[in-house]
C-alpha cells in the first residue's frame, strides 16, 4: 500500500503593534462610550494597514478609506485585542464572518464589538452592513462569541446597529 504525505501546519500569531493604554476612565457602557474609545484608540484616517493611537476627543473626521475591525472582549468585557480586519475603497469592503471569528479567537474573546467607518461621512448603514451584522451574529452564536455591537462611524457621529434593533 503506497504511503501518502500529510501537510502539518502551525498557526502563529504575530503582533504588529502593542500600545499601553488605560481605559478605566472610558468603560464601554453604551454606543457613545464605545465611539469615544474607538476615537481614543484608533486613527481611522491612517494609511492602509496601519493602526495608530489617537489621543483626541470627538472631532470632525475626513475618512479616506473604509476600514472594518473588531474589539475583542474577555468574559468581564475588558478589551483583550483590537483587529483591523480589512481596508477597502471609498464604498466597498468584503468581509467574511470567518475572518472576524478567527481574529476574535486569537484573543480568546468571549464577545466582540464590530466597527467600521463610512468615508462619505454619513454613518447610515447600507443593506450590506445590516446583512453582515446578521451573519456575524449567527457565526458568533455558533462559536460562543457574542456580537455586542456593530458601530458605524461617520464624520461627526455614529450609528449603533444594536440601538436600532439589528442585534
Amino acid at each position: 500500500m503506497p504511503l501518502s504525505s500529510i501537510n502539518i501546519y502551525t498557526l502563529k500569531q504575530i503582533r504588529t503593534k502593542r500600545h499601553r493604554y488605560d481605559l478605566e476612565d472610558y468603560p464601554i457602557t453604551s454606543p457613545l462610550t464605545c465611539y469615544k474609545v474607538l476615537q481614543f484608540l484608533l486613527d481611522l484616517n491612517s494609511e492602509p494597514g496601519r493602526v495608530e493611537l489617537q489621543y483626541a476627543t470627538l472631532k470632525k473626521r475626513t475618512y479616506a478609506l473604509l476600514k472594518f475591525g473588531i474589539i475583542s472582549l474577555n468574559t468581564r468585557n475588558k478589551i483583550v485585542g483590537i483587529h483591523i480586519i480589512g481596508t477597502g475603497s471609498l464604498d466597498q469592503l468584503y468581509i467574511e464572518p470567518r475572518e472576524v471569528i478567527m481574529a476574535a479567537m486569537m484573543n480568546n474573546a468571549k464577545a466582540i464589538i464590530a466597527f467600521h467607518n463610512h468615508p462619505s461621512g454619513d454613518p447610515e448603514p447600507s443593506r450590506d452592513d445590516i446583512f453582515l451584522t446578521r451573519r456575524l451574529k449567527e457565526a458568533g452564536k455558533i462559536m460562543c462569541i457574542e456580537l455586542l455591537e456593530h458601530l458605524i462611524t461617520g464624520e461627526w457621529n455614529y450609528y449603533s446597529l444594536r440601538e436600532k434593533g439589528f442585534i
